[in-house]
């Protein structure tokens, strides 16, 4: 086999992975299942996507569930802020990802972080 016949093969090769790997993610869905607060200003800022963003949170807190997600200016840090909820506990996880490379920039637990959004949203 010729030098051009491994190059045509690999990409060959690379490009059926891309089309198996797009057809399994669309099957899948796109849409989180949770509520999600990202203006498209912020958003656009961002060098990491919400989705690679949603996947370092749930590294971080394995057996949770995002509820939801925020896209905020923080102490002058772009991040993404997760609440998570873990089944059989009380309170939620919050986890701080950076939108601009995908670090954990905070986690903390808190019951408080709750009521403060619940207060938030009632006045606004």
């Amino acid at each position: 086999m010729n030098r051009f016949s491994r190059v045509a093969a690999t990409v060959a090769a690379t490009f059926a992975a891309l089309i198996v790997a797009s057809t399994v993610a669309s099957a899948q869905g796109t849409a989180p299942a949770y509520k999600r607060e990202l203006p498209a200003k912020l958003s656009k800022q961002a060098r990491i996507s919400e989705d690679s963003a949603a996947a370092v949170a749930r590294a971080k807190v394995p057996n949770g569930k995002i509820q939801s997600v925020e896209l905020e200016q923080e102490k002058g840090r772009l991040i993404y802020s997760y609440d998570i909820k873990i089944a059989g506990k009380s309170g939620i996880e919050e986890v701080n990802v950076n939108a601009m490379d995908g670090t954990v920039v905070g986690s903390s637990t808190s019951r408080r972080r709750t009521r403060r959004r619940r207060r938030r949203a009632s006045t606004v």
